[in-house]
């Protein structure tokens, strides 16, 4: 049951200490190509470098240090898809209590793993978070345990809050802070801290357009209940935000918006290649509102936090390749030619006098809605960038292939679908 008491800014000065005992301090980058984008200086608070690989530490840490003797000696359970699990599994062990925590099945096995690893007993329950959510309640109160909520607790969003102390310290009166959003705790926290430390400053929150609880709860003024979708972003895929969160949102929280799973693949993989942070779907939330340019920008500084990197390593590739394609940096192609000796050649030299670097090719006879005589061809390469796959495009027209279908060399990492002249029928 939640304790319906709020939390304060003097909760959260409280809490520096206290959080400073387990969690870093962690570095404000600097992001050039960004500032260039959106005509400002664009800082990145890099969360993905804490402790356990997110910001959540600092939650946990803040709400184990605030249980009295009986709490403790109880012993404590969490539920979480990972990164609170790791989070309270780290704060758990640093104050020698006994830690479970109910992942739901489909948890990602690194992350499983990862709080094992901190000591803590890990259960798998349910198909998703709900369901992992209900069961560690049921556990809390059959055995007696200490329950400690991701989001829906004041000791925890103080905790979080800490973030925007730092950010306030390290970045004085930020214009605009964008913060990633699922049940609430680290916006709620860190808009309270900056809003009280830097009133004239904007915060924004960010979520998956496949999770869009709070937004939509935002625009409607009241909270509700909103089915997530799959999505990369899966570390703030909550289907509804917290009451003690959505408080503190609804006073200090200037908006919300979403950003497209497209979006958040190339905001991780920009991430990647250009800042050289490892960052999960959930932590580049605000990177990919940059990206889409869907923030207006006023002011001098924007301070973007990466909540958090955690990345499954089994998905990296399938991220890259996503991310890659919503760039325009990685192109699929399909052409139907008539199968004979020299279609290929003629198609590929097209391409490679257009500048495509071929990675992959697959040649296909047996196809059922081909005619007898005509070949699919499917082909995987590099283009620089979304510019450059529709030259490509046009190179292939003007070279006689016939573009069939939706173009989708803009982003939506789908092939572009051509027909060489000789075989249109």
């Amino acid at each position: 049951m939640v304790t319906l008491t709020t939390t304060t800014y003097f909760d959260i000065e409280r809490a520096v200490d206290v959080v400073g005992r387990t969690a870093h301090h962690t570095p404000v980058l600097t992001a050039r190509q960004l500032s260039t984008l959106v005509g400002a200086e664009v800082l990145l608070k890099a969360e993905n470098l804490q402790r356990t690989g997110s910001f959540k530490v600092r939650g946990a840490a803040n709400k184990l240090a605030s249980l009295n003797p009986e709490q403790r000696s109880r012993g404590i359970i969490a539920a979480s898809r990972g990164n609170h699990a790791q989070g309270v599994a780290l704060a758990a062990r640093e104050m020698g209590l006994a830690c479970t925590v109910v992942m739901p099945v489909d948890a990602s096995l690194a992350k499983i793993e990862a709080t094992r690893g901190y000591g803590a007993d890990v259960i798998l329950h349910g198909d998703n978070l709900d369901q992992a959510l209900h069961h560690s309640q049921e556990l809390a109160q059959a055995r007696g345990l200490t329950f400690i909520h991701a989001f829906d607790d004041p000791e925890i969003i103080a905790g979080q809050g800490t973030v925007g102390v730092e950010i306030c310290q390290d970045v004085p009166q930020p214009a605009t802070v964008l913060v990633p959003v699922g049940g609430g705790g680290l916006i709620a926290g860190t808009a309270l801290a900056i809003k009280t430390l830097s009133p004239k400053s904007r915060i924004i929150g960010v979520q998956a357009t496949a999770a869009p609880a709070a937004e939509r709860s935002y625009r409607r003024g009241r909270r509700l209940h909103v089915s997530a979708r799959t999505t990369l972003a899966d570390g703030i895929a909550v289907a509804q935000p917290g009451r003690l969160p959505w408080r503190l949102i609804r006073r200090y929280v200037d908006g919300i918006i979403t950003v497209s799973e497209e979006s958040i693949a190339h905001a991780q993989v920009w991430l990647l290649e250009r800042a050289k942070l490892l960052v999960e779907g959930a932590g580049a939330v605000g990177v990919a509102a940059l990206l889409e340019q869907r923030v207006e920008i006023t002011g001098k500084d924007v301070v973007v936090v990466l909540s958090g990197g955690n990345v499954d390593m089994n998905l990296l590739d399938k991220i890259l390749e996503h991310g890659l394609a919503e760039a325009g940096r990685y192109q699929a192609l399909e052409v139907v030619l008539l199968d004979r000796p020299g279609t290929l050649g003629r198609l590929l030299a097209v391409l490679a006098n257009a500048g495509v670097n071929v990675l992959d090719v697959e040649h296909q006879r047996h196809v059922m809605h081909l005619p007898l005589g005509q070949a699919l061809v499917q082909i995987t390469g590099e283009t620089r960038n979304t510019d450059h796959a529709t030259e490509v495009a046009q190179a292939l027209e003007k070279a006689g292939y016939m573009q069939t279908g939706t173009p989708s060399a803009q982003g939506t990492g789908g092939p572009m679908r051509f027909v060489a002249k000789e075989a249109q029928s």
